[in-house]
């Protein structure tokens, strides 16, 4: 005998809705916090890993200035005691920092993805992935271009010969404060990259558009070039280096905001059609 009343439970799910399962706030916290251990040690794992090749990370860092000094007994020197023990964990953490950053981004996709439509984990995803290029884009510009250009401008003020009975002057950089000059540059050059993805993020979920961003087109140079003064070395080449490169992003973020907005206007059609 076989009975016609069908089990609420069995009911099948619709294709792309999110996992069915519910989960009371002490178990999202407690998967949140599984997460984030995960994330946790699997930096601590890179960061000792960065710091046993901590020399080799700074000797890397330090190769744009070497590549302007040519000849000569050139050094950097320490102060303190202690100044090269930290700079070396400042390395290794800014390392891995970096290295571990898709370890932490996967763990958080895998918290948030459960609650999320397959179409919305679809959308999600590509931006997840950009983010990591586009810093490290950023950070390569920097190294490669902007760095060897700077080192340069700067080390032109060096009196090697002395004149007028004057005395030489030569630049021996200390060691923390390379570090925190190359690292201020790194980020402040991969966090500017990531201008694509934030706006893009802001035009899907509309609270920007491709017309507003057009509007604020004149406000987003002035804040470009205020960026750049604020983030740079006090030279013209390394403010231009970065500001271009703002300005050149965000022109790219308007034509993203413009393809979200016509994928946007093509689904709302097929909606209305489909009604």
């Amino acid at each position: 005998m076989t009975s016609d009343t069908q089990d609420p439970v069995a009911e099948e799910i619709p294709d792309g809705a999110p996992d069915d399962k519910k989960m009371s706030l002490i178990e999202h916290l407690t998967e949140l916090r599984r997460r984030l251990m995960y994330a946790a040690i699997a930096f601590v794992v890179v960061f000792l890993i960065c710091f046993y090749f901590s020399n080799t990370f700074f000797n890397f860092l330090v190769e744009p200035l070497a590549s302007v000094w040519h000849g000569g007994d050139r050094r950097l020197i320490y102060t303190a005691l202690h100044e090269k023990f930290f700079t070396n964990i400042k390395v290794a953490f800014f390392s891995a920092a970096f290295l571990s950053f898709p370890i932490f981004a996967v763990q958080i996709y895998m918290f948030v993805a459960p609650g999320l439509y397959k179409n919305e984990k679809g959308a999600f995803l590509p931006f997840l992935i950009a983010t990591p290029f586009l810093f490290f884009g950023g950070g390569a510009f920097v190294y490669y271009i902007v760095m060897p250009v700077a080192w340069q401008f700067f080390t032109g003020f060096e009196q090697l010969a002395a004149g007028s009975g004057g005395l030489p002057i030569e630049l021996e950089p200390k060691v923390n404060e390379y570090l925190s000059l190359v690292m201020r540059l790194i980020f402040a050059f991969g966090i500017s990259f990531e201008l694509p993805v934030v706006l893009s993020l802001l035009a899907k979920v509309g609270i920007v558009t491709a017309d507003g961003l057009k509007q604020k087109r004149r406000y987003a140079i002035v804040i470009a070039f205020v960026a750049a003064a604020v983030l740079t070395p006090p030279d013209p080449l390394s403010q231009l280096a970065l500001a271009i490169p703002i300005i050149v992003l965000y022109e790219i973020s308007i034509y993203c905001a413009i393809l979200i907005g016509r994928r946007k206007d093509r689904e709302a059609a097929e909606n209305e059609a489909d009604a």
